[in-house]
């Protein structure tokens, strides 16, 4: 259910209370931790909806490269799901430090570059570390719209013409439709 939709640059921005692993995309985004262990959460919904095959591509990732750093993002194909790609994106635990705000922006503008490099014509998001990672959802909803806004600002050429924010939660998905704001300037 799309609670709110504005377009920017040319590009549809939406936010929506939705599953998204059932997502008609190129791209979606996981909520991943530093290991690619998807076993709860949005992670976990992938994996049982997607195949185990997103969790062994995931594991050779970390094997050939390391932990994930927080902020980064790394894609694996999206299995069974309707997405081509899945981008992992490793969001901050909150922990009230400070750095967790530039952490979040970092990993929302890493998966949306990284769906740019993939060529994604459309990409759902996930409310990343606002869940189990108890980052405060009033304080991630302008995280992710400077986010976006510095994406379509310098990446005028992105075939990328969807962005989607989803939350299959009703709350979280309240605040960010009534928070999210991106304007010319």
């Amino acid at each position: 259910m799309i609670l709110k939709s504005i377009v920017y640059r040319g590009v549809k921005i939406e936010i929506a209370r939705c599953d998204i692993t059932e997502e008609e995309v190129d791209v979606i985004v996981n909520a991943a931790n530093t290991h690619l262990q998807h076993g709860g959460g949005v992670a976990g919904a992938i994996v049982r909806k997607g195949g185990y095959e997103i969790q062994r591509e995931s594991d050779e990732i970390v094997k050939k490269r390391g932990p994930v750093a927080t902020g980064e993002a790394v894609h694996t194909t999206a299995g069974k799901l309707k997405a081509k790609y899945v981008i992992h994106a490793v969001g901050p635990i909150w922990r009230g430090r400070g750095d967790e705000n530039e952490l979040l922006y970092r990993a929302v503008l890493n998966s949306l570059i990284l769906a740019d490099k993939l060529g994604a014509k459309s990409i759902s998001i996930p409310t990343i570390s606002t869940g189990i990672y108890g980052f405060p959802k009033k304080r991630a909803v302008p995280i992710f719209a400077r986010a976006v806004k510095d994406f379509v600002d310098e990446h005028r050429d992105s075939k990328i013409k969807l962005i989607r924010i989803c939350s299959i939660d009703a709350e979280t998905s309240k605040i960010f439709a009534e928070g999210f704001e991106i304007s010319e300037g």
